[in-house]
């Protein structure tokens, strides 16, 4: 359907949609890259396409064909130099509301189990660090740890993180009932202090790997036995038994997927 015409170009409601989804796009990834090195990269591919535009506009051949073969494999160049930021955008999309509701999570019993040995765990100040995946998986993290596809229970996990255990230094990945495996490498994050405190590798580990995957982290500080979760790159510290079972509960279970189908309900 045609709305008007600007000189010999006529405008429809397919025209204004293509515009504002491409620039919702472009605004989204901007938001992501913005702080980082990378935005400077984006637009300089960005002024490299409007040039290529420019000079076949303009017919100059030499500058048109240096230009299009840029643009041939900005792709590529694209995907290997955003890898870090396109895989923080795909999480950022795993994590949307509209994702979590096809998402089917019941870790009820994992819950009470982890709870249980991380309480004893806090008391005896035996370090832990312990993932609990939802949208997204951590193959790649899982691999390299030891593979165990063992039911969840509180005795495995005092067992794990026992310190004379083999298995004790690294993380444990836990999807629904089963854990995935034990003694595995997790990416560090930056952040190095939080709230003035500064943080061990254990803190930093969890951090890491709740900014680049879907996941929530219970760690248990060896030094302290203080109790903390980590998730989107955000550390809530200091948490007791019941207030750590309530935060498993409310971020993990299917509660939050109700909460949601009321949320859209509410919005009609």
């Amino acid at each position: 359907m045609e709305l008007f015409h600007i000189g010999f170009l006529s405008v429809s409601i397919s025209d204004v949609l293509d515009i504002a989804l491409v620039s919702f796009i472009f605004y989204r990834l901007y938001l992501a890259m913005r702080g980082t090195i990378a935005i400077q990269i984006f637009v300089g591919l960005i002024l490299i396409v409007a040039f290529s535009f420019v000079a076949q506009t303009l017919n100059f051949k030499g500058m048109s064909w240096i230009l299009h073969t840029l643009r041939d494999i900005w792709v590529i160049a694209f995907i290997i130099l955003f890898q870090p930021e396109l895989r923080r955008l795909l999480v950022l999309i795993s994590r949307s509301p509209l994702i979590r509701m096809f998402v089917k999570l019941n870790v009820d019993e994992s819950i009470d189990e982890v709870v249980g040995a991380v309480t004893e765990l806090s008391k005896k100040k035996f370090g832990a660090l312990i993932v609990f995946v939802r949208a997204t998986g951590v193959r790649m993290h899982a691999e390299t740890g030891t593979r165990m596809e063992a039911l969840v229970s509180r005795t495995l996990l005092l067992s794990i993180f026992n310190p004379r255990s083999p298995l004790h230094d690294g993380a444990v990945i836990i999807k629904d009932r089963l854990i995935e495996a034990a003694r595995c490498t997790l990416p560090l994050s930056n952040i190095t202090a939080w709230e003035g405190q500064l943080l061990g590798t254990r803190h930093r580990a969890g951090l890491g790997i709740s900014e680049q995957a879907d996941v929530i982290v219970v760690i248990v500080s060896e030094e302290t036995g203080t109790v903390s979760i980590a998730e989107n790159g955000t550390l809530l510290r200091s948490l007791t038994p019941a207030v750590l079972r309530r935060e498993l509960k409310g971020r993990l279970t299917l509660e939050t997927e109700q909460s949601v189908w009321k949320l859209l309900r509410t919005r009609r």
